[in-house]
């Protein structure tokens, strides 16, 4: 232990967190370990164009753009994230933009000029946030659609406006790139990075690992510290239940944990990738999850939330434990010595309880892609379409051989303690025709009496078992190549 406290100290030696504020250098050698980028802003930077409207990044008026280098094309790439639940150790080698700093020396930036032809604001309290997400978008660099508008701006609220103006404004501006001051600046900006990326990150109370190595030993040196890695959901326990996080160890620099790759007919996702980063694969390999993916939260959310966060949280009303439930995913623990694979269907073991140690992480989530024969669907049934959390979450994934029933793997969310797979389906209906209807009725049957769900704010303990055998017939109606009636699609949907 005298060696670990010894390489601690030389850990922290003249560590710092080093990052781009618009275009000013920072370098902070200290920093309160659970402040948010939208305290340090409003706070500390008296920046407070950034607004705070609901802390818990569902409203949009934090938003701010991060930008980094990508390493493959040699620029920058423009991130929208929501300050509002984003902690300081995100900041380290990037530059942090923020709606002061758009215009050119009394000139509007391009988005906000638009914004102001289109009348897209009217008390302007959100207005912040939805140009900073233009801004990101407005760097895409590429020729957006009415779809990719509406997602760019997901998590963004306007209470008076109204969105036509703003969605105009938006395709205005992208429609009519030009060179920004920032396209301008952008050889200085990369050269400042690379320097500040060469800062050892890290202050006290705010670890920030490269190797599993060193987070192997600040894990045990640290064994109270919260491991983080967009921090979506822990945050709130500092925004919303006004906690103290004293200590805090990220991920988001750990290189093991940074890996996204296709091996064996299996999707090997780090636990440090982001749910964008990880998007275009899991739709090319998986493409009925899309939905689920975009309605999982909006796209600032989504810059930053891992699939490893949406696991470790071991939440009754996650929208991925089901899918991982559903692909039999294996979930790959680490303790810097030794890993271990558990499957998804081991790993949940009480509410918000879990089968990984004190000394563990999770390093990777295994997920196989399935037969292409296989018919898979995923469903989300929720009060609003985007950015809310599920009443039921349903998974199923059949496998057929001339219309026999092989297997049916399925995953639930919301209608018990844990993530959950219905058992009893699996068996009941094997070898069974899939294509008669009886079958169907005998999986709707056995699914109105598998789980004992709660009446709590989102759904009634009765709606939830309906819905289940809603979502059931559903699934058999798109899969068995029926006609699905009128008022079935109503009442499918539910």
């Amino acid at each position: 232990m005298l060696q670990v406290d010894h390489w601690i100290n030389d850990f922290m030696e003249k560590r710092m967190i080093s990052f781009l504020l618009n275009s000013e250098e920072v370098r902070l050698s200290e920093c309160q370990s659970d402040i948010t980028v939208l305290d340090f802003l409003r706070e500390q930077k008296h920046l407070t164009g950034t607004k705070e409207g609901c802390a818990s990044g569902d409203c949009g008026a934090c938003t701010v753009v991060l930008a980094e280098p990508d390493r493959a094309s040699e620029k920058l790439v423009y991130t929208a994230i929501n300050s509002c639940i984003t902690y300081m150790s995100a900041l380290h080698g990037k530059q942090l933009i923020t709606v002061e700093h758009l215009a050119d020396s009394g000139t509007l930036h391009p988005v906000q000029q638009s914004m102001l032809e289109a009348n897209g604001t009217q008390c302007g309290f959100c207005t912040p946030g939805f140009i900073m997400s233009m801004f990101a978008l407005y760097h895409q660099n590429t020729t957006v659609d009415h779809q990719q508008i509406t997602q760019a701006l997901s998590g963004n609220l306007c209470r008076c406006t109204g969105y036509r103006p703003i969605i105009d404004a938006t395709a205005n501006a992208c429609a009519n790139r030009q060179e920004d001051k920032f396209d301008l600046a952008q050889p200085v900006t990369l050269t400042l990075l690379d320097d500040l990326a060469t800062d050892q990150a890290g202050v006290p109370g705010i670890y920030i690992p490269k190797s599993r190595a060193e987070l192997a030993d600040l894990k045990e040196t640290f064994p109270n510290a919260r491991l983080i890695a967009g921090s979506t959901d822990i945050a709130l326990e500092t925004t919303q239940a006004l906690q103290e996080l004293p200590e805090i160890i990220s991920l988001s620099n750990v290189k093991e944990l940074s890996t996204l790759e296709v091996k064996n007919n299996v999707i090997e996702i780090g636990s440090a990738i982001t749910l964008t980063e990880l998007e275009n694969v899991i739709c090319e390999h998986i493409p009925c999850l899309s939905e689920l993916l975009w309605r999982f939260a909006s796209r600032p959310i989504r810059n930053q939330a891992t699939l490893a966060g949406n696991v470790a949280n071991a939440s009754p009303i996650g929208d991925f434990p089901p899918v991982l439930l559903a692909l039999n995913a294996q979930i790959v623990l680490d303790d810097g010595i030794n890993t271990r694979a558990v499957p998804a269907s081991k790993f949940f073991t009480g509410y918000r309880q879990t089968d990984m140690q004190e000394h563990e992480w999770i390093a990777r989530i295994d997920v196989p892609i399935p037969n292409k024969n296989n018919k898979v669907r995923a469903y989300k049934i929720s009060k609003r379409e985007e950015d809310d959390i599920s009443a039921v979450c349903a998974i199923f994934n059949l496998s057929l051989a001339n219309d026999q029933v092989c297997e049916v793997n399925t995953g639930f969310g919301g209608v018990a303690a844990t993530p959950v797979s219905a058992v009893k389906l699996a068996t009941g209906i094997k070898g069974k025709p899939w294509s008669d209807i009886q079958t169907m009725k005998a999986g709707q049957k056995i699914l109105s009496s598998s789980f004992n769900p709660i009446d709590d704010v989102r759904a009634s303990a009765d709606y939830r078992n309906k819905i289940l055998c809603n979502l059931w017939y559903r699934f058999w109606l798109e899969t068995s190549q029926q006609t699905i009636p009128v008022k079935t699609r109503v009442h499918a949907h539910a």
